[in-house]
């Protein structure tokens, strides 16, 4: 439909109408919206949405409503023309959050719009694209990942480069591209530069985490790691060894000449309007360097609480802890269980003018406005102890500590917990109670450990069913048992869910991850227990008694709900975190 611009006020107060109707908010809530709406500006959507208040969706049902203007849930990008997306740069499709879909009759195109009410950038993409427009809804979330996807498909594939180099006289080319000199060589090196580039892209493109360059003796590996499982991608020819390494590390601002010791590195790149950081890390092998690189996307960093998959009352159990003004949270589980994710995700529900937030870290993964955060230098002494005693100096309210590596650092985040500080941080043990032994064991006095730890929190990463592909099946005792589920609690037929693989999750049968947690609150008993130096398993004992789940009692709901598989649960759980 044709969007003319209604007018401002009685648009916004009709559409605050609609939500109360639809229950969505109530009179007070829509006042006070409308008050800051007043004194700052902006859309009504926008303000409630900033008071969290509603969700995007509950504005996107309203507004196709007051606009009568039909909803998308599905772009499908492979549908979207080449010669549609030639006409309108990314940069303003991002910035409005608009997408031409396709042409329909009498030469209309129909566009995505998170927001129709823009009139002058809807005016601005008709112009582009020399035609009329017809406007549908879609949340912002949705015409980005379809902006990224369609944008980003004309990026050749790494495989593709690969083959394209394999026309080339291979010798000549590894023999010239031993000198250092010729890797800034645009023209000569552009081959490299295409393999290097499309092997980021793909990357990002399958939301891998790392990606792993493992020189062999005939030949390199290349492996992505996605959802927490390597894969490998191709196998480019030991001749490419030298370049490909080489133009990495010119990336990443390493020494190309030093080949005998380990280096670190960053390199920072845009692909498809996402922001990516990237770690680059080499270590000299057998067989050469051997690099890995970590992956963070920063345009996609911040969870909110409620999208890590914890449930109603684990959620708001760690919301609680949270808002405490002392004691020490800590998250515990291996490397890449996601408890970085966690700590900035609570960071970001509790962050406010009013509070004086700083942070430690190695590194500092990701940027949040509002909280001054400062990075671990063994070089120059400014370890997790070294920082977090100056941060008592600077009168704090909440403190994180990367990781509590000794028992320097663990005596400062008690004294800081027990003066009225509130302390989130990380041990690695393999579950919650194991944290608490952990401290002991650095030489934490138990007393101390008893009276300043108020949470532990335990998770491990598993990946989630692909939506597309999922399906149901008739559990067997064997696998109801070994998640520690019985035909006494859930019946005898039980449906699990398993998938089938599809182009959308690359054949796999999974498509993104979830958390599975243990959480344990230091009852009076437990404190008990702590004080007479127990060890973790008669801990963890009571703790299970007073209703602690456990990792794998946690993952067994999510399997019963659909959302992963009895196998994952099972992988990544062990016997003595169930």
């Amino acid at each position: 439909m044709p969007v003319s611009e209604p007018d401002t006020l009685f648009g916004d107060r009709r559409l605050g109408e609609i939500l109360i109707r639809r229950g969505t908010i109530d009179e007070a809530a829509l006042e006070q919206a409308l008050a800051i709406q007043a004194e700052k500006g902006g859309h009504l959507g926008d303000v409630l949405i900033a008071q969290k208040a509603i969700r995007e969706s509950d504005v996107i049902a309203a507004l196709s409503e007051q606009l009568d203007i039909p909803i998308l849930v599905v772009i499908d990008d492979k549908q979207v023309p080449d010669d549609l997306i030639a006409k309108v740069p990314i940069n303003f499709a991002k910035q409005y959050k608009l997408l031409p879909l396709e042409t329909i009759d009498g030469g209309v195109v129909r566009v995505a719009s998170a927001d129709p009410l823009q009139v002058g950038a809807l005016d601005d993409l008709a112009a582009l694209l020399n035609a009329p427009i017809e406007v549908e809804l879609a949340s912002a979330a949705l015409i980005i990942e379809a902006i990224n996807r369609v944008y980003d498909r004309g990026t050749a594939h790494a495989a593709a480069a690969m083959e394209e180099m394999a026309d080339e006289d291979m010798a000549s080319f590894a023999q010239d591209i031993e000198e250092a000199v010729d890797l800034l060589d645009e023209e000569d090196e552009a081959p490299i530069i295409r393999l290097v580039n499309s092997l980021l892209s793909q990357s990002v493109k399958e939301h891998a985490s790392d990606i792993h360059i493992e020189p062999g003796e005939r030949d390199i590996a290349v492996r992505f790691r996605i959802d927490g499982i390597l894969y490998e991608k191709i196998r480019p020819p030991k001749k490419l060894q030298a370049s490909i390494i080489s133009r990495v590390k010119i990336q990443a601002g390493l020494n190309i000449a030093e080949k005998r010791l380990p280096q670190d590195g960053r390199i920072r790149i845009k692909i498809a309007g996402k922001d990516i950081d990237i770690r680059v890390a080499t270590a000299p092998t057998s067989f050469g360097e051997r690099v890995t690189m970590r992956l963070l996307d920063r345009s996609n960093v911040l969870l909110d609480l409620e999208d890590l998959g914890y449930s109603p009352d684990y959620l708001k159990t760690v919301n609680s802890l949270i808002t405490k003004s002392h004691g020490i949270i800590l998250v515990t589980g291996p490397t890449g269980s996601g408890k970085t994710t966690t700590l900035y995700a609570c960071l970001s529900v509790i962050n406010r003018p009013d509070l004086n937030i700083l942070t430690i870290e190695d590194p500092v993964e990701y940027q949040l406005a509002g909280i001054s955060q400062t990075q671990v230098n063994p070089k120059i002494e400014l370890t997790f102890a070294s920082g977090l005693r100056s941060f008592l100096r600077h009168d704090p309210d909440v403190i994180m500590v990367g990781e509590i590596r000794d028992l320097v650092t663990a005596e400062i985040a008690i004294q800081a917990a027990l003066t009225g500080h509130l302390v989130l941080s990380t041990v690695h043990t393999n579950d919650a109670p194991g944290a608490i032994t952990r401290l002991v064991d650095m030489g934490v006095e138990p007393f101390l450990v008893a009276s300043s730890v108020v949470g532990i929190l335990a998770q491990r990463l598993v990946r989630t069913l692909c939506p597309g592909c999922k399906e149901p099946y008739l559990a067997t005792q064997e696998e109801i048992e070994n998640i520690g589920l019985s035909s006494d609690m859930i019946g005898e037929h039980v449906e699990f869910w398993r998938g089938r693989g599809c182009p959308a999750c690359f054949n796999t049968g999974y498509k993104g991850r979830t958390g599975i947690y243990e959480l344990m609150l230091p009852t009076d008993e437990i404190r008990q227990l702590i004080l007479q130096n127990v060890d973790s398993g008669t801990i963890k004992k009571r703790a299970m008694a007073q209703g602690m789940r456990t990792l794998r009692e946690d993952g067994a709901r999510k399997v019963l709900a659909g959302i992963t598989s009895s196998a994952e649960i099972l992988r990544v759980t062990s016997e003595d975190s169930a």
